[in-house]
Formats: C-alpha cells, sequence, structure tokens
C-alpha cells in the first residue's frame, strides 16, 4: 500500500499513526516533492472511483488563482476531464490528501479514521 501524503497535513500525520498501530506495510509518497504525472492521477482516479474535481481542493491559493469554481471554463465532465487532471498534476498542493491505494487494486480519500480503517481492511 501507498499512501500520498503531505507532511504539514494534521489528516496525514493522523492516517500515519494509524497505519503504523495497526503495524500496517506502506510507502509514503511526499506528493508535493515527488509530483504524480497526469498519468499517474489518471490510474489513481480509476482506482478511487472519483473524477478530479471530486479530489480538488478548492480553497487553496491555485486554485483560486485557476478560477477553479468558475464551471464555464472548468466544467465538471468530459469535456473538462483532461484539463482538470493537468492542473492537478502541475499544481500538486490541489490534490486531496491523504490517498492510500490498497494492495487490492482500489484506492480511498483517507481524510478519516473509518476511510483508513477501510484501506486496511482492503
Amino acid at each position: 500500500m501507498e499512501i500520498w501524503i503531505n507532511p504539514a497535513c494534521s489528516k496525514c500525520r493522523s492516517a500515519l499513526t494509524l497505519l503504523d498501530a495497526e503495524g500496517a506495510a506502506y510507502t509514503v509518497r511526499r506528493y508535493l516533492e515527488d509530483v504524480p504525472s497526469a498519468d499517474e492521477i489518471r490510474v489513481v482516479l480509476g482506482r478511487l472511483g472519483l473524477e478530479p474535481w471530486d479530489i480538488t481542493r478548492t480553497q487553496e491559493a491555485a486554485a483560486k488563482e485557476l478560477d477553479l469554481k468558475d464551471r464555464a471554463r472548468w466544467p465538471r465532465d468530459d469535456s473538462g476531464r483532461e484539463a482538470w487532471i493537468e492542473a492537478l498534476a502541475a499544481h500538486p498542493e490541489l490534490i486531496q490528501r491523504p490517498i492510500i491505494t490498497a494492495d487490492d487494486g482500489t484506492a480511498v480519500v483517507a481524510r478519516t479514521e473509518e476511510a483508513v480503517r477501510d484501506a486496511l481492511g482492503r
């Protein structure tokens, strides 16, 4: 299992603490330093069963600069999907965290203890 984290994020630190307490084997990816490519983001989205706008932190400064709330410029459908993915790859701080990719090929946005435990059970 792999977990995408920002070490400054309290939710990420909580997820790591729980993984450690459960003795889970995992690797850490500091995604702000080891930025995922657009292809990697596509794969993770498929594993999550989500769309790029579902994992975008829209309150970040970069989101406001890009005006991601403007649905005319950033449609939330197939016509805008690639632009969203490219935005996440160019601005990884926009990616919701932490994301755990489970050994069974699925993934979860692990912002709660329940979500972390769900990943552990996979």
